[in-house]
């Protein structure tokens, strides 16, 4: 099972990204969408596990905070900000967030914490990035996607 990993793409869905995610059986996005209509369009790729963002404000109201799943025998925790991943995190296996638009992948107490960093606008002068995992048997591979960009 192959899986796309986006988050804070704020507004903007870039090409490169959309070529990734054609191939995805399915999506995971950590906040910070900021439109409905990204939203429509990441739901035409794959099925779509998302959450809210400190910047998606009324039109996401039905977004979830944060969202617990199993994806492949493989069980994910999804929140916006880090700092919100609850103390318990009993059977989670991946925590998956966004927020500060920087890629990181780290496994501590034998828990992977991804944050895929930001596919968007380009801010705070940082690459562009995603990931792009694969599951088998109840485990994950994770790949850095760095998109290519001119100045946004």
């Amino acid at each position: 099972m192959k899986i796309a990993i986006l988050s804070d793409t704020h507004g903007l869905l870039r090409q490169p990204v959309v070529e990734h995610l054609k191939t995805a059986d399915a999506i995971l996005h950590g906040g910070d969408i900021n439109k409905q209509s990204i939203v429509d369009e990441l739901g035409q790729y794959a099925p779509l596990y998302i959450v809210r963002g400190n910047n998606d404000k009324e039109w996401a109201e039905a977004i979830p905070h944060d969202l617990t799943f199993t994806l492949g025998g493989v069980t994910f925790y999804m929140v916006h900000n880090k700092k919100e991943v609850p103390a318990d995190l009993s059977g989670v296996d991946v925590v998956v967030f966004g927020h500060s638009h920087k890629y990181g992948q780290e496994e501590k107490d034998g828990r992977l914490w991804l944050n895929p960093g930001s596919c968007g606008p380009r801010r705070f002068h940082q690459e562009i990035t995603m990931m792009m995992a694969e599951l088998a048997d109840g485990k994950i591979q994770v790949e850095k996607i760095t998109i290519p960009h001119e100045g946004t």
